[in-house]
């Protein structure tokens, strides 16, 4: 990219971009940046490569996030490699800004970088870009050691929707050591339903996690099936309430009418989210067997709950 010396608004601005002051310089670059510009990109791309001062690097590559220029998105990979932290997170959440498949295929080879928070900013990038060449490095960022890199590519291949990955992402979920891991393996797993999936989620509500759980319960309402009824009603039980609010949720999308008993004591329960999501489920299940049990709920004591059974009310009436 060609230094610009002859644009009117970048003159003015010239010598403070050659001040020695860092202070200055650092200002200069944020004057620039909001001219908006094509010609100020050289610059700041100059800056973020060989500025001495690691707050004027991290400067612009804080500027940069809103360019998808293929010189600016390989020149913010390089930054990821900056020995300062700061100029390495910057370029890492500039990154993450991109909207283009051009950026994205820039990225890609950085995937595969032999530094771990390089591979994982990559990765993180990519997920967001959804690029259909992002699922061979994300698959074989599966097996890397770096936990961090493990769930990215979970990400990745969760939001490609990439069939050839559920195998692999649900043995994530039921055997992977790291538990932010089996938790992105059990949301990622909710674009299809196989028997291998159904096997890893109703694995994921055993997990010794209740993260886990509380993923695995609300994938499980996604994709779920009868055979998940049985699970999930036991989940209402789980020693975490987020478990069994999830688990309430799940068997009303799922209308699993085996769980009606146990979702009619939730509505007695202390917590009145509980109490909510059990009147939502029962509601969804569309069993008038229910009506005695929500009208005895219609005068609980939080707005939310009175709503909740009012709209399950008027679903069994209908």
């Amino acid at each position: 990219m060609t230094l610009s010396t002859d644009n009117p608004d970048i003159q003015p601005l010239l010598p403070r971009l050659a001040a020695s002051d860092a202070g200055v310089r650092r200002i200069a670059l944020m004057a620039l940046a909001d001219l908006g510009d094509p010609d100020s990109l050289p610059w700041l791309v100059q800056a973020v490569a060989s500025d001495p001062s690691a707050s004027v690097r991290a400067e612009a590559a804080a500027l940069l996030e809103a360019w998808d220029e293929p010189e600016v998105v390989h020149a913010l990979c390089v930054a990821l490699t900056d020995a300062e932290p700061a100029v390495a997170q910057a370029a890492a959440h500039s990154l993450a800004q991109l909207k283009s498949h051009e950026a994205g295929r820039v990225l890609l080879p950085w995937a595969e970088h032999p530094v771990a928070f390089v591979r994982a900013s990559a990765l993180r990038a990519l997920r967001e870009l959804r690029l259909p060449e992002s699922a061979a490095p994300a698959l074989l960022a599966l097996a890397d050691t770096d936990p961090g890199i493990r769930r990215e590519a979970v990400g990745i291949l969760g939001w490609l929707r990439h069939a050839p990955a559920l195998q692999a992402i649900a043995l994530r979920l039921r055997e992977d050591p790291d538990l932010e891991v089996r938790r992105a393996a059990a949301g990622a797993l909710g674009f299809a339903s196989t028997d291998d999936v159904q096997r890893a989620l109703l694995a994921g509500l055993q997990d010794p996690a209740w993260a886990v759980r509380e993923e695995a319960a609300t994938t499980l309402g996604k994709v779920g099936d009868l055979g998940s009824a049985t699970a999930l009603t036991q989940a209402l039980a789980d020693e975490y309430w987020q478990v069994r609010l999830r688990a309430a949720r799940a068997l009303g999308r799922l209308k699993l009418h085996a769980a009606q008993p146990a979702l009619i004591t939730l509505l007695g329960h202390s917590i009145s989210n509980l109490r909510k999501e059990a009147a939502l489920a029962l509601g969804e299940l569309g069993d008038q067997a229910a009506m005695t049990a929500l009208r005895g709920a219609a005068e609980d004591q939080d707005p939310e709950v009175r709503k909740a059974v009012r709209i399950a009310l008027a679903q069994l009436q209908s």
